[in-house]
């Protein structure tokens, strides 16, 4: 919700930061980036974005930075009736930004917790990547620029990067990002490719001397292995790596949907692009690798479908318009393939692939076949119209020998040409099969699939469970700490001498609820003992529910018709 234009990369970078620190809190679901930035700014119903969100919870705030100062406001909110569960302000000095970032992060777990029921929270979820907060405001600008995702901001990116790491040399993030810019620009042919990789690497020979523990150190591997050596296996143990660091990474579940998907395994491809979608529902990106897999299922309908919701959320997603044109081809849809192309590249292209699929015309005349035999045309770079011309004409030796050429350089493009259907005609030719050898079998697979949730851990055992919940209920009858209104889970779990994880598993094992419901159970029946006491008849309601330690009249009117079914002034009419 910030409006600070001048340091939109500064509100971004810490909204981010928070949104990765959440990640790593099992058990709490948290929407990646991309979805989550879809609503920055927009003045939508909060149960609007809740729907399309698929959450119960949704987490606004905003971010004001002048000189050496911050302030974060924070308020988690309950989708389905727009009550505040927490509100906070935080005035700070820009030097302790990480310790801020880490305070909010763990105050939003731990606020989860206590309205939802019990799950384990680490002491600390954000690690101080640089000394240097300066070198960090680089960072942040650089990460803006990169997440453009053109040829010209990611080159100016790598200054921003190169800058923040002429103030600190230790800082390994910001030499994984130089990695990840130059990776991208050689693939993309954006640099000369041997100058960019070389680059590449010295940044990466550099990081992993510095910090091995993030999981940009395993995913710098996954590019090498898995795009540009199609070493499968390698590409499988890295992209498990960055799983094991944090196992809602997007880019490490969408490496490893794409890795079976080249390999054919559906199914496993599926439970991954399902996670994507889950952490990530709005990026057109994750539609696209869910459209991709219906595509080589020859479920071309149900591909359509997944393909035009990703066009919905990114018009200008290049490979989206190739596969939607792949998929009207198939089903001969000439009426929408006509009026689709229109105004669109390789126009020729498509009519001519078209024609050879469905209109069994398999003849291309002289004068254009040595147009598709020379394999270098810069239009065809990102999809091989031309090799999937020639497979499916009566040129189909050439078509093979131009996909073997294709496969030997170990090209983006064509990595699944075992799944796709255009090169279906090559499939019965001599050598197919020996086109590439896979060193990973499905069954390699199976022990590393997405694992189930599994039941949360033991923190104490029945015999703990049972002598804590009598002094527990003690310290409650005695002391009456819910008449605080700022009461916390870590202040009772203080007075019991347990940590604020085994504090939450108590409350929710020994009496099957939430924190804040436990306390405010107490509240309410505190509530009904005093306004019903006539020396109280001269209070409001709302006097009476902050005298009962209720620090918000919305809190207490849900809370009171959750639990009553009538709202207070009803029943306080009809016990009076």
């Amino acid at each position: 919700m910030s409006s600070d234009i001048d340091n939109d990369y500064f509100c971004d970078g810490i909204t981010e930061e928070i949104i990765n620190a959440l990640t790593k809190v099992d058990q709490l679901k948290v929407i990646a980036r991309t979805s989550s930035f879809a609503f920055k700014g927009k003045d939508i119903d909060i149960r609007e974005i809740g729907k399309q969100l698929n959450v119960s919870t949704i987490l606004e705030g905003s971010i004001k930075k002048a000189q050496d100062k911050v302030r974060i406001t924070a308020q988690l909110i309950d989708v389905s009736d727009g009550i505040n569960y927490w509100s906070k302000k935080y005035d700070r000095d820009l030097i302790n930004i990480f310790e801020l970032e880490d305070e909010i992060s763990l105050a939003i777990a731990n606020e989860v917790r206590n309205n939802f029921g019990h799950f384990e929270v680490q002491d600390h979820l954000i690690k101080q990547p640089t000394n240097n907060i300066e070198a960090y405001q680089l960072f942040l600008k650089g990460r803006s620029l990169q997440l453009k995702w053109t040829p010209e901001s990611i080159k100016e990116a790598i200054t921003f990067y190169n800058q923040a790491i002429a103030l600190d040399k230790n800082y390994a993030k910001a030499y994984y990002a130089n990695l990840q810019c130059y990776g991208l620009l050689a693939m993309w042919g954006y640099m000369p490719y041997q100058e960019a990789m070389d680059l590449a690497i010295s940044n990466l020979l550099i990081a992993k001397e510095i910090d091995t523990s993030l999981p940009e150190y395993p995913l710098s591997f996954v590019g090498k292995f898995f795009w540009e050596e199609w070493d499968f296996k390698n590409a499988y143990l890295h992209i498990n790596k960055v799983l094991e660091v944090n196992p809602n990474h997007i880019d490490g579940l969408e490496a490893m949907a794409e890795l079976c998907i080249a390999l054919g395994f559906f199914d496993i491809a599926l439970q991954y692009a399902d996670k994507l979608l889950e952490v990530d529902p709005l990026s057109a990106n994750n539609h696209y690798t869910l459209a991709h897999i219906y595509y080589y299922q020859r479920q071309f309908d149900k591909a359509l479908k997944a393909i035009d919701y990703a066009l919905t959320l990114n018009p200008q997603l290049e490979l989206s318009h190739h596969l939607k044109c792949f998929c009207l081809i198939w089903l001969n849809d000439t009426e929408q393939f006509n009026s689709f192309i229109q105004n669109t590249s390789l126009i020729e292209e498509k009519n001519l692939l078209f024609n050879l699929i469905n209109k069994k015309d398999s003849e291309i005349i002289n004068d254009d076949i040595s147009k598709w035999s020379k394999g270098d045309n810069k239009l065809t770079m990102l999809v091989p119209y031309d090799i999937f011309i020639l497979c499916n004409s009566n040129h189909k030796e050439l078509g093979f020998s131009r996909l073997k050429e294709m496969i030997s350089l170990r090209r983006g493009q064509v990595i699944n040409f075992r799944q796709e259907p255009f090169f279906k005609p090559l499939q019965n030719f001599n050598g197919f099969s020996e086109l590439h050898q896979s060193n990973l079998v499905l069954q390699d697979l199976i022990p590393l699939q997405i694992a189930k949730e599994e039941s949360p851990s033991i923190l104490l055992d029945k015999q703990q469970i049972d002598s804590l919940k009598e002094k527990l209920l003690c310290y409650f009858k005695e002391d009456e700490p819910y008449l605080n209104p700022q009461l916390t889970l870590k202040f009772v779990a203080d007075v019991l001498g347990l940590n604020t994880n085994k504090m939450s598993y108590l409350v929710n094992q020994a009496f099957d609820v939430n924190f804040n419901d436990f306390v405010n159970s107490y509240r309410l029946n505190h509530f009904k003992t005093i306004a019903l006491d006539p020396k109280n008849s001269h209070l409001t309601i709302l006097g009476l529910a902050y005298d009962s330690g209720f620090n918000s009249k919305s809190v207490f009117n849900t809370y009171f018709k959750k639990t009553e079914g009538i709202t207070p002034k009803a029943w306080l009419k009809a016990n009076s």
